[in-house]
């Protein structure tokens, strides 16, 4: 099976650059499954009901959140009536939405996305190994289970995705990690047949503080006082994300490699 995972979309720029070049990477790469996150989708702070329903109409089959889930106040009651939107799965018990999901693919398979967030310099959930040993505990990867996995990490400190990593291998077809909008040049397999990178990167205009325009982050770091509201940076933008190949019969990746496509980065082909 062919994966493709599309990293954190900020606000008109990497919206513009993902609906605009899927048919393209359509035709070149004939993805059979699709994951993006899009949780600075809306002017760089959460997702709003009508950019999701945008996505999944362009052919985005999931898109995961993060720390910013609750950004748009009316992502609530959508989220809890919209399958293919996930959230952390560590969340508490009880909050919107889930984290989960198996979904269909083609010629009858199936694919399980799971969502965890990190807790290092994040925000205190629960504990997001013993979330996600539970539910791979229940769902195996192959027969009798998923067809192939996904498990997008969504954590600031590279150290805790690679533990997340590590914990899942062999157990996962692909653990991705988001969040840090800058992507990694760490793509490989690990031991088991778990592909793996660090961070997918942004899709969004690199010419910025990850993804936001330059000018007032700069000055929160220089004047450490309240000053104007982060706002998505506007160029070109680039899409960044991460290709997996998959065996039919046991789901374990057999190649990984990064997609980059327009703005200012190398642009990089699978």
């Amino acid at each position: 099976m062919k994966l493709l995972y599309m990293g954190d979309v900020v606000g008109r720029s990497g919206r513009d650059v993902v609906i605009g070049r899927l048919a393209e990477i359509r035709d070149r790469l004939s993805p059979d499954f699709i994951v993006m996150n899009g949780e600075n989708a809306a002017h760089g702070f959460g997702i709003t009901p009508r950019i999701c329903d945008e996505f999944l109409a362009a052919g985005i089959d999931v898109v995961t959140l993060g720390n910013h889930s609750w950004d748009q106040r009316e992502i609530m009651p959508y989220m809890d009536g919209q399958p293919r939107l996930l959230r952390p799965l560590n969340y508490p018990a009880g909050t919107p939405g889930r984290g989960i999901g198996v979904f269909a693919a083609p010629r009858g398979r199936k694919v399980a996305v799971i969502q965890v967030m990190g807790r290092l310099f994040m925000d205190p959930l629960d504990c997001p190994f013993a979330a996600l040993e539970r539910e791979l505990a229940r769902l195996p990867l192959g027969p009798g289970g998923a067809d192939a996995i996904i498990l997008d990490v969504h954590a600031e400190a590279s150290s805790e995705k690679m533990a997340l990593a590590q914990v899942a291998a062999g157990r996962v077809s692909l653990v991705v990690g988001s969040h840090s909008h800058v992507p990694t040049a760490d793509a490989q397999i690990l031991p088991g047949g778990t592909a793996y990178q660090t961070d997918a990167g942004m899709c969004g205009d690199y010419d910025s503080v990850i993804g936001m325009k330059k000018d007032a982050a700069i000055f929160k770091f220089v004047r450490k006082i309240p000053g104007e509201r982060l706002s998505p940076a506007e160029a070109a933008g680039t899409l960044c994300g991460v290709f997996v190949e998959t065996d039919d019969r046991s789901g374990r990746a057999t190649r990984v490699a990064p997609l980059r496509l327009g703005g200012r980065l190398a642009e990089a082909w699978p």
